[in-house]
């Protein structure tokens, strides 16, 4: 008996079959600017990531969950005389950073004070002004899709950007007027759809109108499933584990590589409240695997599409400065963004960049939070117009009422 998850599976590859078509028609050059956000839901503990090493104040507002200063036993990577990275990321975004293609922005985020995962997670992805009403068919990426299709249409270059989730739902951010495909990656090649149930539902609707839409449907998801197949078999020889966002970045960094330039991937599991761990422990975990899908997709992507690639790691806030009852963090404000990529620019590229202020109790916004100095709408805003060459009234279109900050991240 056909489930409704098997239902699901077809509409997914529905959704795909007209797009992908056409993607694989116009696949980017290598020298395409290729823009992948992912999106750390959960509100993880920058702090934790980037370590105000800096800070005594850190360290007696976190007895039991402070990463230790560098130099001391499991403790932080310096990155400068002031910010340390988390040790597990000595093997994989370390490595990015000393080549000038990763950098982080602390202090950064929305000026949303629900402090609500679900709300600011929205907020964020609709790219909207706070006041007033919001549009929830309208995502800033689709926007930015609509922005760059109608700058191909009306220049020389007619090839059109081609946006891609790999999310199991479309995500707020790519709702729009511009047609983008989702679909779920960390369970390719085990579909719910075996070949006898692809035959029956191809049956129900023989000699009707939608039946060549669900033929084209089912080998739209064939063709998906065998054009990550050999990274799952490369997986399964390499050091890099087959689990979890590592796999997941492997198969995003083929399709980016060859058929999609504007991807959104988001990952759960990033609300600590309690035992949260310091050097070792939950987070730092997480982090690890995190961390070693980010260098599995610049690997992956291969060299001359990572130079014109950037990778924007962000969060729907931050957590509380000050550690918890239960050896954990709460809900809080501003958290750090990331950029790693191979064309940052050298002002960018190896640096803790954007505005910053001392790491002191005197400085935190309501006695709990790091405050916001960068904000998301205009530091995004101003990595697009770098990266694509946006106007001023095109950067309005992607976010409306901002004005980019130019942190000169390309």
């Amino acid at each position: 008996m056909l489930q409704r998850r098997h239902i699901l599976s077809l509409a997914s590859a529905l959704s795909l079959n007209a797009f992908l078509g056409h993607a694989q028609a116009a696949a980017p050059r290598t020298d395409t600017p290729r823009l992948l956000l992912v999106f750390l839901r959960g509100a993880y503990d920058s702090n934790h990531l980037l370590i105000p090493t800096h800070s005594d104040f850190y360290y007696q507002s976190r007895p039991t969950i402070a990463v230790p200063r560098p130099g001391e036993a499991n403790g932080a990577l310096p990155l400068d005389s002031r910010w340390g990275l988390h040790p597990v990321m000595q093997s994989s975004v370390l490595p990015l950073f000393e080549n000038k293609q990763a950098c982080f922005v602390p202090f950064a985020g929305t000026h949303d004070l629900s402090r609500s995962h679900f709300e600011t997670q929205d907020s964020i992805e609709l790219g909207q002004a706070l006041e007033g009403k919001r549009d929830f068919r309208s995502g800033f990426l689709n926007r930015l899709a609509q922005v760059l299709q109608q700058d191909s249409r009306g220049g020389s270059n007619t090839r059109t950007v081609t946006p891609m989730a790999f999310t199991a739902q479309l995500p707020l951010c790519l709702r729009g007027a511009v047609r983008a495909p989702n679909m779920a990656l960390a369970s390719v090649g085990k579909s719910g759809v075996d070949q006898n149930h692809s035959q029956v539902i191809a049956s129900m609707y023989a000699n009707t109108p939608l039946a060549s839409a669900v033929r084209e449907g089912f080998d739209v998801r064939d063709a998906v499933t065998r054009s990550v197949q050999e990274e799952m078999d490369k997986a399964g020889r390499d050091a890099i584990s087959a689990r979890g966002f590592s796999l997941v970045a492997q198969r995003m960094a083929t399709l980016m590589r060859d058929q999609f330039d504007l991807g959104f991937v988001d990952v759960g599991g990033w609300d600590t409240h309690v035992n949260q761990g310091g050097a070792t422990g939950n987070l730092a975990n997480r982090l690890k695997e995190l961390g070693q899908g980010l260098a599995t997709f610049a690997d992956e992507i291969g060299p001359e599409a990572w130079r014109h690639t950037v990778v924007a790691v962000i969060s729907e806030f931050g957590r509380t400065f000050r550690e918890n009852g239960n050896k954990g963090t709460d809900h809080g404000h501003g958290t750090t963004y990331w950029f790693l990529g191979g064309g940052l620019s050298a002002q960018a590229g190896g640096k803790v960049i954007g505005e910053q202020m001392e790491v002191s109790e005197k400085n935190l916004f309501q006695n709990r939070d790091y405050p916001i100095l960068n904000e998301y709408r205009s530091t995004l805003g101003g990595l697009f117009a770098n990266l694509y060459g946006l106007s001023a009234a095109q950067s309005q279109q992607v976010f409306p009422g901002t004005s980019p900050n130019n942190l000169r991240l390309v």
